[in-house]
C-alpha cells in the first residue's frame, strides 16, 4: 500500500493489549543465567550455544542472546533501553524479592510511585532491571485526566512484614512483563510514535523529562524519558535491548496496525505468520503479535 497524504484516523489499542518476551543481548550468557536463573529464579525454559529463553510457568518473559565480548551500558545510559519491568503478583512477593536481594547482599534502589512499589537492580552488564507490585487500581488518584503518580521513599519494613515468614522460592506464578522503559532523544517525536500512530494512551505527562503511556487504563506500559541528554542509541556490539512485544488480542488487530503504518508510510516487516516488526525513530525494535494467531 503506498502513504497517504490524508491524515491518519485516531486509533487506541485494545484494551487487554499487553507486554510480551523481551529479548537483551548479553555479553557472557552464563554470568547473564547465574544472575537472571540462579539469583531471581526465572525458570530457565529453553537453552542454546548462545540463547537461552527464561519465563515463570511456561510463559517465556525474558531472551537472552549472547554476543560475547559485548560492552556493558555506559555509565551515561543509551537512547534504548532504561530497564524492563517484571510486575510480582502483589506485596507478599515483592517483599519476599526485597528480603532475598538484601540477604545476597545485591545491591539495589527502591521507591514507591503510589500506583506500585518497586526494586531497583542492574544485570552483570548494566542493563536495567525493575522488579515491582502493583497497588489495587482502585487506590490509583487520577486528577484533570493524569494518573497521579509520584517517586518517594519505599516503605521497606512494612513490605518486609507484608513478606511473611515465607522465603523467596524464586518467580512466583503470575510474574509478567508489566512494563518497558526507554530512554529516547525527543518526548514529543516519541510520543508521535507510540501514541499518535501506535495507539498507547499517555497516562502521564507532567513527570519530568518523561512521559508514561498505556493501553487498558494501566498506569504504564511503556516509559519514555530524556534523562540520557545527547546519549546514542545503544550499538551492535553492546549489551543491549533487542527487541520487545506488545501483544494484541486478535491477529485482525495486527493487521490494521500493519495498514496503519503503511498509510503513514512507516517502514515495517513481517514477524513470522501473523506477526509485524517496526522501529521508533532511534531504531528500537517492537515486535507486534497476537494473543489468537
Amino acid at each position: 500500500m503506498s502513504p497517504s497524504n490524508a491524515p491518519l484516523p485516531p486509533y487506541t489499542l485494545p484494551p487487554t493489549t499487553r507486554l510480551g518476551r523481551v529479548r537483551l543481548q548479553v555479553s557472557d550468557l552464563a554470568r547473564s543465567l547465574a544472575f537472571y536463573g540462579d539469583l531471581l529464579g526465572f525458570t530457565v525454559l529453553e537453552r542454546e550455544a548462545h540463547r537461552a529463553a527464561l519465563g515463570v510457568g511456561e510463559e517465556v518473559l525474558l531472551e537472552l542472546v549472547e554476543r560475547p565480548g559485548a560492552r556493558p551500558v555506559p555509565k551515561r545510559g543509551r537512547l534504548g533501553l532504561y530497564h524492563v519491568a517484571a510486575v510480582l503478583p502483589g506485596r507478599e512477593a515483592l517483599g519476599r524479592a526485597l528480603r532475598h536481594l538484601e540477604r545476597a547482599r545485591i545491591s539495589f534502589g527502591a521507591a514507591d510511585h503510589g500506583v506500585s512499589e518497586a526494586l531497583y537492580l542492574s544485570d552483570p552488564d548494566g542493563l536495567g532491571l525493575e522488579l515491582y507490585a502493583d497497588r489495587p487500581r482502585d487506590t490509583w488518584r487520577w486528577s484533570a485526566g493524569e494518573l497521579q503518580m509520584t517517586t518517594a521513599p519505599l516503605a521497606a519494613e512494612s513490605l518486609r512484614r507484608a513478606a511473611g515468614a515465607a522465603a523467596w522460592s524464586g518467580m512466583p506464578a503470575g510474574t509478567a512483563i508489566g512494563h518497558l522503559h526507554l530512554q529516547v532523544g525527543d518526548l514529543e517525536r516519541a510520543a508521535a510514535f507510540y501514541e499518535g500512530l501506535l495507539g498507547l494512551t499517555t497516562t502521564v505527562r507532567s513527570y519530568p523529562g518523561a512521559r508514561f503511556l498505556a493501553a487498558g487504563g494501566y498506569h504504564h506500559h511503556l516509559g519514555l524519558n530524556t534523562w540520557a541528554a545527547g546519549a546514542t542509541p545503544a550499538a551492535d556490539d553492546e549489551a543491549r535491548l533487542l527487541e520487545w512485544c506488545l501483544v494484541l488480542p486478535r491477529a485482525a488487530d495486527v493487521a490494521a496496525l500493519s495498514e496503519r503504518l503503511a498509510r503513514a508510510g512507516v517502514a515495517h516487516r513481517r514477524a513470522g505468520p501473523a506477526g509485524v516488526q517496526v522501529d521508533d525513530p532511534w531504531g528500537t525494535t517492537l515486535r507486534l503479535l497476537s494473543e489468537v494467531r
